[in-house]
């Protein structure tokens, strides 16, 4: 088994673990490695890390580059392609050796699909399955079979999972924390019989529809428990790292963002396959609901005079509405050019929004709310992230990975000007001081910050860790985590307190499923 695992101020590292072995050993130089999947023959692993797809052959130790993606999940066929998520959101293939990347599939916009995500080769290494997901509503979200060779596709079951393969014949995905085993037919591609449950309580991570469960083709199953998705608490973080709970109950928390009086909390909650904005009232512990329009409203943002909110909406554009709830979203970006538009925040005057749009690759924008016309914000790099305005409206910090991995930038607004690094061992989630002087970003585990100043010209300091631990990372190209307006402690994320859900691994699984769903004939 491959597991991506914390390697204390280095992020996450690969492990393997052979399964009759009771220890695991870790990759050297799949440092900040994400995604791992398995070569055919076992003796490589791809995986996501610092803006490439990668891979590392196990008996040599060697890493090489396959293709320049941001965080990317793929498949691997025999035949020697591998197929990804490309930036777009679509899936690509490039050759086991690198080269040249190749567009597969193309998003549906009649069915607003965001994503197609979770790619699994079928044996004959040109099918493959699928999920298409949809920003507009969770009826969409489909398992397709795909193909190398055209462009055509066919809808399999409607689904918010991913999905595998295992002979003699079964279509694996989850459905609400349950594992299914449905009879298909890999050479016509088509499902035989009705789906049956093999396993309950299977650990479902919403971010990215994935239900933890992996089959090989020998009949070896394996997934984690944990009773469905782990929910998440809020907490306050002093910058020494005294951490102090918020009464607000568990749930699948997204992008906290503390009002400008301090005294409320916007928030998404996503579960159930979709999610809505929220709002909480620090001081009366009480949480109401703002979003209703549509299955997909996150990402939430305050506006600089907290009367109102911005969030994603339907379409996977930019809405914002009173934060009282007394009336309806407004929408604000519109542009059919981009795919999927984020908020990143407000200049100080209120009257221009920063935001992030996929055109195709993602570019950063700013929005005038005079004329409500968008124009990009140039920081001659491709897929910048997590942009946000300084305190004073003159600088733009951003994430990029230009240099090979991510790090914090800095640039001038509205430009032009040079650029500064910030960050100098790996950082993401720029977020300012509101007091100014002081910029907050995140390294692995640890909150880092960086004194600065503009006087003759901008300069920054050198990084220093306020503190570390074990806080929820961005799902997204946003910072999941706020500054308090003094400036003096953290809205943080944290796994809810529960024992993790231990893997299970089924040996000869298939022989109980052939009595209740036989597979094809």
């Amino acid at each position: 088994m491959v597991s991506s695992a914390s390697a204390g101020n280095s992020g996450t590292l690969l492990w393997v673990r052979a399964l009759d072995s009771q220890s695991a050993q870790p990759l050297p130089g799949t440092e900040n490695g994400q995604y791992p999947f398995w070569s055919p023959d076992s003796r490589a692993i791809a995986f996501s890390g610092d803006g490439k797809l990668k891979k590392i052959t196990l008996s040599t130790g060697a890493v090489e580059t396959l293709a320049e993606v941001r965080g990317t999940v793929g498949t691997w066929s025999r035949a020697g392609v591998v197929l990804f998520i490309a930036n777009d959101g679509t899936l690509a293939r490039v050759p086991e050796s690198g080269g040249a990347v190749t567009p597969v599939t193309t998003l549906d916009a009649s069915r607003s699909e965001t994503v197609h995500n979770w790619p699994f080769f079928l044996p004959d290494g040109r099918h493959f399955l699928y999920l298409a997901y949809s920003s507009s509503t969770s009826e969409n979200n489909a398992i397709f079979v795909g193909s190398l060779d055209s462009k055509d596709r066919k809808l399999l079951v409607k689904a918010s999972s991913n999905s595998v393969y295992a002979p003699p014949g079964y279509l694996l995905y989850g459905r609400q924390g349950t594992l299914m085993a449905q009879p298909f037919d890999a050479e016509r591609l088509q499902l035989t019989g009705d789906a049956v449950p093999i396993a309950g309580g299977v650990a479902f991570n919403p971010f990215g529809s994935f239900a933890q469960f992996t089959a090989s083709e020998n009949g070896v199953l394996a997934y984690r428990g944990g009773g469905g998705s782990v929910p998440l608490t809020l907490a306050w973080v002093s910058r020494d790292g005294a951490a102090q709970p918020l009464a607000a109950p568990p749930h699948n928390y997204t992008f906290p963002k503390i009002a400008p009086d301090g005294k409320r909390v916007a928030v998404g909650i996503e579960e159930g396959g979709g999610g809505q904005v929220w709002i909480y009232d620090v001081a009366r512990d009480a949480m109401s609901r703002l979003t209703f329009d549509g299955n997909s409203n996150v990402d939430p943002l305050w506006a600089r005079d907290g009367k109102r909110i911005v969030f994603k909406g339907k379409g996977n554009r930019l809405f914002w509405q009173p934060a009282d709830g007394g009336g309806a979203a407004e929408q604000l970006t519109s542009d059919p050019r981009s795919s999927n538009d984020l908020p990143g925040n407000w200049s100080p005057d209120g009257q221009a929004l920063l935001f992030m749009g996929t055109f195709p690759v993602r570019d950063l924008f700013v929005l005038s709310l005079k004329d409500h016309k968008a124009q990009p914000f140039d920081t001659g790099e491709v897929g910048a992230s997590s942009p946000c305005f300084s305190p004073d409206g003159r600088w733009i910090a951003y994430t990029s990975n230009e240099s090979g991995r991510l790090e914090v930038y800095v640039r001038p607004y509205p430009g032009p000007g040079g650029k500064w690094q910030i960050s100098t061992d790996g950082g993401s989630e720029p977020v300012w001081n509101p007091k100014g002087r002081e910029l907050f970003y995140r390294s692995g585990q640890r909150m880092m910050a960086v004194d600065y100043t503009e006087q003759p010209e901008f300069s920054a300091g050198k990084p220093k860790v306020l503190f570390e631990g074990p806080y929820v990372p961005s799902p997204r190209s946003l910072a999941d985590y706020d500054v308090a307006p003094d400036g003096q402690r953290f809205l943080m994320l944290k796994n809810a307190e529960q024992k993790p859900g231990e893997i299970n691994v089924v040996l000869n699984w298939t022989e109980e499923l052939k009595q209740k769903a036989p597979g094809p004939r």
